[in-house]
């Protein structure tokens, strides 16, 4: 018992000083810039996973952040006489990241509409778009929205195109996450049609083969920087550097960069001169997407994403061990109450395993997150995502605790108080020991779910291992190879720790050996003994 306790205090010892490096890596910008002291830094939000040519991932290098609004971010905080930092957070969280003040400025294709004015203020534009529909090449069936009744229609979740679909009739939609996800899903026939933003829509699927554009320009869609509401003054500050950079054609040269000049985007600057710079980075786009790659050039791509990977994998380590430290601590007292403490206290406690379980765990880490702080609590990413799962998952060791409690015959107990100890002594010498040794398997099996759980916490901020693996396959245009390593990966995390976890068993056992050193009896062989 005292050994395992051990463990415990080596664990949280291992972990206090790694989570504080994983609440610098929860957000990370790959190869974000850091402030000089003393310099004025600008937060800025946005979600790299496939948020080309907003931001992405560099396909040529992985751990380097780029995108058309990467590059106005960094002209604006030039502008102003800041340093940028970048935050990362889901695109829908952009907003309420906000209002947590986890940056100063939101920017990724946000588009100004009364639902989001109301809630943030907005620069002045900075982009203006058009919905553009889009589907397979051999389709002649469908050349505009007036032709996708009793189809299936795909778009980005809260965004103005679904909007615009559901004044659609008779059309079925299916909203996404990530824009890669429905031109992927386009393409393998599990969709009739996309509509999209057209920058997204030229990049995911102006060089695909597979994929055709129809139909005329939708709608009217406009771009701006997001604020605070009670940030008047940044929003001054904002607005007059971006008129800076439009007057000074700096913009123009981003656009015109990312083959994003668009005769919409000349009429509201009022600038119909032909490009100034070539496209590169269109083009560069484009080469890194052609369909038929080489083995040996998939490859090097991984190996390029490595680092990534590493660093996802050891915030996923990090969360997974904190966050299974705390069940196993709360959820023993939580056993230990249902079992021994007067009935109003046990039932305080099962009430706690009943609202925990009976909750999703998605939700619990929304409400720790972006529910506290507004009562005065706010968690860093790292600890709100370790503590919420520590505390979800407490309830389901309680109960595992409380099935070996009573797996302990009551002879046990009865003989140790006869035998002078008191109740504290009984529990801490007796009973469980004897009840570690029958719930380490299934503490295992929790650990294990609890390392695949921990996936979740990337809405919060975090890029864990998961997280890496949609940005890199976004990136790339590729899921299959990085799922097999992301896989592979989460296996390499998860057999130390079953290893470990047998050995803890062996050396907790108190059985007899059956003829071989350190073999312990199989009670199968004789049904006179027991364990």
């Amino acid at each position: 018992m005292k050994k395992l306790i051990a463990i415990f205090a080596l664990i949280f010892t291992l972990c206090a000083p790694a989570a504080l490096l994983a609440e610098e890596a929860a957000s990370p910008a790959p190869e974000a810039a850091a402030a000089p002291e003393g310099a004025k830094i600008l937060r800025w939000g946005g979600d790299s996973e496939g948020g080309f040519p907003y931001m992405f991932p560099d396909p040529t290098d992985p751990k380097k952040l780029i995108g058309f609004e990467v590059d106005i971010v960094e002209a604006l905080a030039k502008e102003m006489g800041r340093t940028p930092v970048y935050v990362n957070n889901a695109w829908d969280n952009l907003i309420p990241g906000l209002d947590r003040n986890l940056y100063d400025i939101a920017i990724n294709g946000l588009e100004v509409t009364p639902e989001h004015e109301g809630e943030v203020n907005f620069s002045i534009p900075y982009y203006k778009t058009f919905l553009q529909l889009a589907v397979r090449r051999e389709d002649n069936s469908i050349n505009g929205l007036q032709d996708l009744k009793g189809k299936v229609a795909g778009t980005l979740k809260e965004s103005y195109a679904q909007m615009v679909l559901e004044e659609v009739p008779g059309v079925e939609i299916r909203t996404y996450i990530v824009e890669a996800n429905t031109y992927e899903d386009l393409a393998n026939g599990r969709l009739d049609a996309a509509l999209f933003d057209q920058p997204i829509a030229l990049y995911s699927a102006g060089f695909n083969p597979e994929i055709k554009f129809v139909g005329p320009p939708i709608g009217e869609i406009i771009y701006a920087i997001a604020m605070r509401k009670g940030d008047k003054e940044l929003t001054s500050e904002v607005n007059r550097a971006l008129v800076a950079l439009r007057d000074k054609g700096i913009l123009r040269e981003i656009y015109d960069r990312w083959n994003l000049w668009t005769p919409v985007m000349a009429e509201e600057f009022n600038d119909y001169d032909p490009p100034k710079v070539e496209p590169v980075r269109y083009n560069e786009w484009a080469e890194a997407h052609r369909p038929q790659l080489t083995f040996q050039k998939r490859l090097e791509r991984y190996w390029e994403a490595a680092p990534l990977f590493a660093r996802g994998a050891v915030v996923t380590i990090e969360v997974s061990l904190v966050a299974m430290a705390i069940a196993i601590a709360l959820g023993l007292c939580l056993a230990v109450t249902r079992v021994f403490a007067p009935k109003w206290a046990a039932a305080l406690a099962t009430a706690y395993v009943e609202i925990v379980r009976g909750t999703p765990v998605l939700i619990q880490l929304f409400f720790i997150f972006y529910g506290l702080p507004s009562v005065g609590i706010k968690l860093s990413p790292f600890w709100a995502g370790a503590i919420g799962l520590g505390l979800n998952y407490a309830a389901y060791e309680a109960e595992v605790y409380r099935t070996g409690l009573f797996a302990i015959p009551r002879t046990q107990w009865e003989a140790a108080l006869a035998l002078g100890m008191t109740r504290w002594q009984a529990m801490r010498e007796v009973i469980l020991p004897q009840a570690i040794r029958v719930v380490i398997p299934p503490i295992n099996n929790d650990f294990i779910s609890l390392l695949k759980d921990s996936s979740l916490v990337s809405i919060i901020t975090m890029v864990d291992l998961t997280k890496v693996y949609g940005q890199v396959s976004a990136t790339y245009y590729d899921y299959f190879g990085p799922g097999i390593l992301v896989a592979i990966i989460y296996l390499l995390i998860g057999l130390p720790f079953v290893r470990f976890a047998r050995y803890t068993e062996k050396r907790l056992a108190a059985s007899e050996k059956d003829g071989l050193e350190g073999r312990r009896e199989n009670i199968y062989r004789s049904s006179t003994r027991y364990f």
